[in-house]
């Protein structure tokens, strides 16, 4: 599997604590990364540092590591927290000028507090669209960090978790806590080339993370592989996902794996790079055993139709914005407000019936795909476009950000989980090849994914 290289670039989490154990501090790690976050290339990417706390987990650490004491699975180990997340002691600012100045949380969420507790040194406050509502990376008021998948062209990370990934690309963090609403976590992966795990809604705790949907909001997190971000989730979950490998004795083996191929919606305007990589993939997948049977589901045309009356997203955002869209809208992201703003007009019989229409699309797609080890798609239909193009127009940014949603969304509205895999060949911007299942499915999901990372590890990478 192709991802970029970095100047930085870090390990694979089980590596680099091998690494740490048997040489190396955990201390000098967290010094470069703090040296590095300050500088040029990762400018935007944090909105706040934790240099105090994160060098205190880092000495823990390396004291645990020269008494010979058991160490947990992050102990030590760089990780950035998306700004959404509480974090006691620092404002959460969510991406939003208009909570500068407010109070300090007074404790961690809960997925923070448990990445304190596996060992993680918390780098600190990662920055992203504001509010979390936009699938593009750009914030107008803290800056919008580099995709460095491209050192020539400036382009647009993918978000709304861009600092998220752009931390990992860097080699800032092994893992970047997120969320994924409509695509949050899968997007920026795609487009950084990174591997990006949105798991069943219900599996991980929202308690402490700004809102954006409460519907469909999803905690989770990405990393350079599939391995790492199940690592991830084990902690951010509480318990680790009981993965079935589908690898045979000595490579990669995908004998008997069912993948639906939607003709709905998800195959429409490629880019030419994209559908390049994504016809590869599927070649490398079927040589590799998998049968890729190609299924209508026509279902996916409903979505706009259900999701009509203001949106989801657009609905539950007005509920948790609509005092401060009265009185402080200058103060928001113009694009952002303007997402909003459908959201008033729907009534409470419209949004339940709504809620009702979207558990019978559920239903019905669930059983097209019954029989499927999991449906395959391009991530996104796009390579990160420049970021001057989308910063400059209207119409340039919000034609994007459609397109950039999706092919995901489909996945949130489903309740369903999806990885998020790189598949482009080196020399190549990133692409994301995205694996999905239904609700509850994700340690079946898992196992195909780690199988299908190690045929794209051994038949494009070279």
């Amino acid at each position: 599997m192709s991802t970029p290289t970095l100047p930085g670039a870090l390990p694979t989490i089980a590596t680099l604590r091998q690494q740490l154990q048997t040489h190396g501090s955990h201390e000098r790690l967290l010094l470069d990364v703090f040296e590095r976050a300050r500088a040029s290339a990762a400018e935007h990417v944090f909105t706040d540092l934790f240099e105090v706390a994160a060098l205190a987990a880092a000495r823990l650490a390396d004291a645990q590591t020269a008494a010979g004491a058991p160490r947990p699975l992050l102990a030590g180990l760089p990780v950035s927290v998306k700004g959404l997340f509480d974090v006691a002691g620092h404002t959460t600012l969510a991406g939003a000028k208009l909570r500068q100045g407010l109070a300090p949380a007074t404790q961690d969420a809960t997925v923070v507090a448990r990445l304190r507790a596996a060992g993680a040194a918390l780098v600190g406050h990662s920055n992203l669209t504001e509010f979390a509502f936009s699938g593009v990376g750009i914030n107008p008021h803290f800056g919008t960090p580099r995709n460095p998948a491209d050192p020539v062209v400036a382009r647009i990370p993918g978000g709304s978790s861009s600092g998220a990934a752009v931390s990992v690309a860097l080699g800032l963090a092994v893992a970047g806590l997120g969320s994924d609403t409509g695509g949050s976590i899968r997007i920026p992966a795609a487009l950084c080339g990174l591997v990006g795990f949105k798991n069943t809604q219900s599996r991980t705790p929202l308690a402490g993370a700004f809102p954006l949907s409460y519907t469909l909001d999803t905690t989770c997190a990405l990393a350079r592989t599939v391995g790492d971000c199940l690592l991830v989730d084990a902690v951010l979950s509480g318990a680790p996902l009981a993965v079935s490998p589908r690898t045979g004795p000595g490579r990669a083996s995908l004998a008997g794996l069912r993948l639906a191929l939607p003709q709905t919606l998800m195959l429409e305007a490629l880019e030419p790079p994209v559908a390049r990589a994504f016809e590869r993939t599927l070649q490398a997948l079927s040589k590799a055993g998998a049968q890729i049977v190609p299924l209508p589901l026509a279902e996916l045309r409903e979505i706009a139709d259900i999701n009509a009356p203001g949106g989801l997203s657009a609905i539950e955002a007005w509920a948790t914005h609509r005092k401060a869209l009265t009185t402080r809208r200058a103060e928001f992201d113009p694009r952002v407000a303007s997402r909003t703003a459908p959201g008033e007009g729907v009534s409470a019989a419209d949004y339940i019936v709504l809620l009702q229409r979207r558990r019978d699309w559920i239903a019905r797609v669930q059983q097209r795909l019954a029989g499927y080890d999991a449906f395959i798609a391009p991530t996104v239909p796009m390579v990160a476009p420049p970021l001057s193009v989308l910063v400059g127009s209207d119409e340039a940014f919000f034609h994007c950000n459609r397109q950039l949603l999706r092919n995901p969304f489909v996945v949130n509205f489903l309740d369903g989980c999806s990885f998020s895999l790189p598949c482009q060949t080196p020399g190549e911007l990133p692409v994301g090849l995205m694996l999905s299942a239904c609700a509850g499915q994700d340690a079946a999901l898992a196992g195909v994914a780690l199988a299908v990372e190690a045929v794209l590890a051994g038949l494009l990478a070279a």
